[in-house]
């Protein structure tokens, strides 16, 4: 085993413990960056002015009627910006832009001694704008050739030779929708300026280095002159990645020419129209099996709303793709990739990062193609996972090294689950009542973890011991209530060999540790538990030196177990708050700065070739579903899961994690509808699904009836910080289970064998007209099944902005 993942004696990892902040959270005594503001003197209110057209250019912005309105202390615009006028990784993310992109832009930014008094201020500068011709849908972009950043190819195998082979062919699109963060706290900074005018942000962030390095270069001053902290935050979920920056740094901004701090905070109307979203995805595809259902060949393009600049687009693109394979050996590939312009909100990361697209777009390839091929859906995907001892790379060259898991959690499920006897129970439901129909399908996943750019795949800690014995650890990771501070607690504790209770962890901030990367792609606890592992290993080695001076004996025999130093073979002993106090008198350094490097990783983004990851988590999932045909309305009825997270470092939050990500995908994949005016009115461009009144949320209602989750045993991850594996975003795909589950459910209303497709989301509306064209086709009015019948025959009933289109023969 290795030295990153061996346990030690008791350790403090692997014990079921609540969210460090839990208490907090539910008394409402947790801090959040808006809730600083009131104890902070003399602050201003920063207010958006908003131009509600979805393309145009200014010809005129007049501030002068806004400095009127009393309480008004001042207008930004970008004449003030000493530096770069941009919020962007990209430089194409104008701070205070002369060209609106989207309905809602913000192009100036008013300061009030109230949040009313900018409100009115905003509301009284003039903006003249000459309209331009937009492109709101990924249909528009497409037909107009409206793309951006790179376009990437992935290939393996020969592909003209695997078609060649198949005896069956299959083509097909497939357009799904995006989703909305719909994090508890919307986006939030507090900024101010000391004597020196060295700027403090406070800010409600995943990623507080890119925070500080964007509103260093807006200042036009070097980043040692802008700390970056976060508090906590009320969810980010990837939303609060790229996007809090530019935000932040109109904050910072405002302090710095007024000399009083600033504080911004988008109320739920502004955070839903101004930030990005999931990106929405469409696709083509053409897909060859042999004569047992075994894909020889896969032809697809992947096509993203980036949106109105790119934001994370291309990071986003680069792992749908390397993640379209899911769980399946697919030896001969070609996927292409390209990133639509349009004139929405920029879309950015989402729990999963583009790796759910990819996905889905092969689940549900087998799902339409199950019944066409003669096979059961569980069959089909069964007959297609990867296998262990075949040396079976990815479509981009990384070996698949545990394999096993793939079958094992699948395995797993199926007995849990008691999936064959419960398809029986099904089967008869079914033929009994012809009004309802219940399903049982089963999905499985294979999530790559590590960041795709390897330069992100490090991080750091400064860890603190006080003469006291106190424990003060500091890390690059930013909380946002998935428990990553409660895992490094645990690490901290049982490197050091302590109990939980010695250690207390800062908020993370840009001057402790240095150049982090953004607390995303599940990385967290790999890296910033590294880091702190690394920086308590050095200060147990200068302990046990300490300690085996005072006991007689040698360092390497010096054991510290629940905060007491013994040597092997003696029975004296020294407690830990003792041998602090000794060693700060032997002058013994008593902080360390830790760092951790992902080893093992390299990728080449030209050829699209590499293993850019260092382990995939497993899990899979049963969903069983029960759908009315007269409405489309359906519950879940029962929810298994099996799930991969290594040995736990701390049980109740990965289940928790899991269960979380579960509700979350089944959101995206069947009620959360993102819906835009695409008419020629005024109001083009318009997000119509401002509020949770009109973006339905999953809630308790939505919840399964029955929900199993259980973590897989004995799954030691070699090479991670104690045999952990990550476990923020795999989840949300075990969600395709649903869906599949609804696809099959629908199609239960027609004959035996027939196959529907079914929309993204899946609404009851979407399922209804599933439904119908199951009915259809057991009328024999929809020629020969699954063929020629798209949705409900005419491409209609997947709603404005997503909609699937017949599943053809090649």
């Amino acid at each position: 085993m290795s030295h990153l993942s061996q346990r030690p004696e008791k350790p403090v990892v692997g014990v079921p413990l609540p969210h460090e902040s839990a208490a907090l959270h539910v008394t409402g005594a947790a801090l959040y960056t808006d809730d600083l503001v009131h104890r902070t003197k003399d602050v201003l209110h920063a207010y958006p002015v908003q131009v509600m057209k979805a393309h145009g250019r200014i010809t005129a912005l007049r501030t002068e009627p806004a400095l009127a309105v009393p309480g008004v202390v001042r207008v930004l615009t970008g004449a003030d910006v000493p530096g770069v006028n941009d919020a962007g990784m990209k430089h194409d993310e104008p701070l205070f832009p002369d060209e609106v992109m989207f309905h809602g832009h913000a192009v100036a930014w008013v300061l009030g001694e109230t949040l009313e008094a900018a409100r009115l201020g905003a509301a009284a500068v003039e903006v003249e704008l000459e309209e331009l011709p937009s492109l709101i849908t990924l249909q528009d972009a497409i037909a107009a050739g409206s793309f951006h950043g790179a376009r990437p190819v992935m290939e393996t195998g020969d592909v003209e030779a695997g078609f060649a082979d198949s005896a069956h062919v299959f083509t097909g699109e497939f357009q799904f929708a995006g989703q909305e963060h719909f994090y508890l706290e919307t986006h939030a900074a507090l900024a101010q300026v000391d004597e020196n005018g060295q700027v403090f942000v406070q800010s409600s962030t995943q990623h507080p280095s890119e925070t500080q390095e964007i509103v260093s270069h807006v200042l036009g001053v070097p980043a040692h002159e802008v700390t970056v902290q976060c508090l906590r935050m009320g969810g980010g979920f990837g939303g609060k990645e790229m996007q809090p920056h530019g935000f932040a740094a109109v904050a910072a901004l405002g302090a710095k020419l007024t000399g009083r701090p600033v504080r911004f905070r988008l109320n739920r109307t502004q955070d839903l129209t101004m930030s990005g979203k999931r990106h929405g995805f469409h696709a083509t595809w053409r897909i060859g099996f042999d004569a047992e259902g075994r894909i020889q060949a896969l032809d697809a393009t992947l096509t993203a709303d980036g949106g109105w600049s790119l934001d994370l687009s291309e990071p986003v693109l680069a792992r749908a793709l390397c993640h379209i394979d899911n769980t399946y050996w697919i030896p001969n590939a070609r996927v292409a990739g390209r990133i639509a312009k349009t004139n929405t909100v920029s879309n950015t990361a989402f729990r999963g990062f583009g790796g759910p697209q990819g996905m889905l777009v092969i689940e549900d390839i087998l799902g339409r193609c199950a019944p066409r091929l003669g096979l059961d859906p569980m069959e089909l995907r069964e007959r297609n996972f990867y296998q262990p001892g075949q040396g079976q790379t990815t479509p981009y060259g990384q070996p698949v090294t545990q394999a096993e898991r793939i079958s094992t959690v699948w395995q797993q499920v199926k007995d849990d689950a008691g999936i064959a006897d419960r398809k029986r129970e099904i089967a008869a439901f079914n033929a009994a009542h012809p009004h309802t129909k219940r399903a049982l399908a089963l999905t499985g996943i294979k999530f790559g973890i590590s960041f795709n750019l390897t330069a992100f795949n490090q991080g750091g800690a400064l860890v603190l011991i006080y003469k006291d014995g106190s424990v003060l650890i500091n890390h690059g990771g930013t909380e946002m209530g998935q428990g990553l501070h409660t895992k490094m607690m645990q690490v901290a504790a049982t490197t050091l060999g302590i109990p939980l209770h010695k250690v207390r962890l800062a908020p993370t901030r840009t001057d402790k540790v240095p150049n982090t990367s953004a607390t995303a792609a599940s990385s967290g606890a790999d890296l910033n538990g590294g880091a702190i592992k690394n920086a308590c290993e050095q200060l147990r080695g200068r302990l046990e030196q300490v300690a085996a001076t005072q006991l007689g004996g040698n360092a390497s025999d010096v054991r510290i177990v629940e905060g007491v130093a013994r040597v092997l073979g003696s029975d004296k002993e020294l407690a830990w708050d003792d041998l602090v106090r000794t060693a700060y008198f032997q002058r013994v350094q008593l902080s360390a700065a830790g760092f951790y490097r992902t080893e093992g990783l390299h990728w080449d983004a030209g050829t699209f070739r590499g293993s850019p990851f260092k382990y995939f988590a497993h899990g899979a999932a049963a969903t069983e579903v029960e759908v009315d045909g007269f409405t489309g309305a359906y519950r879940i009825r029962r929810v298994d899961i099996v799930h991969d997270v290594g040995d736990s470092l701390s049980p109740l939050i990965d289940i928790g994690q899991v269960e979380g990500g579960f509700v979350q995908g089944a959101g995206w994949l069947t009620l959360e509808d993102l819906r835009w005016d695409v008419s020629d009115g005024p109001n083009r461009g318009r997000l119509l699904t401002q509020a949770a009144s009109t973006y339905k949320l999953p809630s308790f209602s939505e919840m399964p009836e029955e929900f199993n989750v259980t973590l897989l045993e004995n799954a030691t991850e070699e090479g991670a910080v104690y045999g952990s594996k990550a476990v923020g975003e795999p989840p949300l795909m075990l969600a395709f289970s649903v869906r599949e589950a609804l696809r099959q459910a629908a199609a239960a209303f027609g004959p035996d064998g027939v196959g529907v497709e079914l929309a993204s989301p899946a609404t009851p509306e979407a399922v209804y007209w599933a439904i119908q064209a199951a009915r259809r086709a057991g009328a024999g009015r929809s020629g020969r099944a699954g063929a020629t019948a798209g949705v409900d025959g005419t491409a209609a009933g997947a709603g404005v902005g997503s909609h699937t289109t017949a599943l053809s023969d090649a």
